[in-house]
C-alpha cells in the first residue's frame, strides 16, 4: 500500500495559483477546456485537474499548458530562460560534484 504524499501549504498554494493563471489565460484566449486540452495533447479531465492545482499532475504538463496560454513562468520581466540557465550552470560548476557527509563516529563504549 502506497502512502499518500503530503505537500506543504506553500506548494499547494503555488500549484493553485499556477492553475488559476492558466485558467485565466485560457479564458483570455476565448478557448474552452476542450480546445486547450486538444492543443496541449491531454484529456479535458487532466486540464481540469491542472486548473484546480492538482498535485498529481506532472509538472511538465503544468508548464506546457502555461506556455500555451501565455503564462510567464521564470521570466516575468522578459529576460531569457537561456540566460538564467547559463547563470545557474556557472554557479553549479564551482560547487563540488558530489556531496558527501562525513561518517559519524559512534562512541559505543559504555
Amino acid at each position: 500500500m502506497t502512502k499518500k504524499r503530503i505537500y506543504s501549504k506553500y506548494t499547494r498554494e503555488a500549484l493553485c495559483l499556477l492553475g488559476k493563471q492558466i485558467q485565466l489565460g485560457r479564458k483570455k484566449h476565448n478557448w474552452n477546456e476542450s480546445e486547450l486540452a486538444e492543443r496541449a495533447g491531454i484529456a479535458r479531465a487532466t486540464l481540469q485537474k491542472i486548473e484546480k492545482g492538482h498535485s498529481g499532475c506532472a509538472i511538465g504538463l503544468f508548464f506546457e499548458v502555461a506556455v500555451l496560454v501565455g503564462v510567464k513562468l521564470f521570466d516575468p520581466e522578459g529576460s531569457s530562460l537561456a540566460h538564467h540557465l547559463a547563470q545557474t550552470d556557472e554557479k553549479l560548476t564551482v560547487l563540488p560534484k558530489k556531496i558527501r557527509r562525513n561518517a559519524m563516529m559512534v562512541d559505543d563504549e559504555f
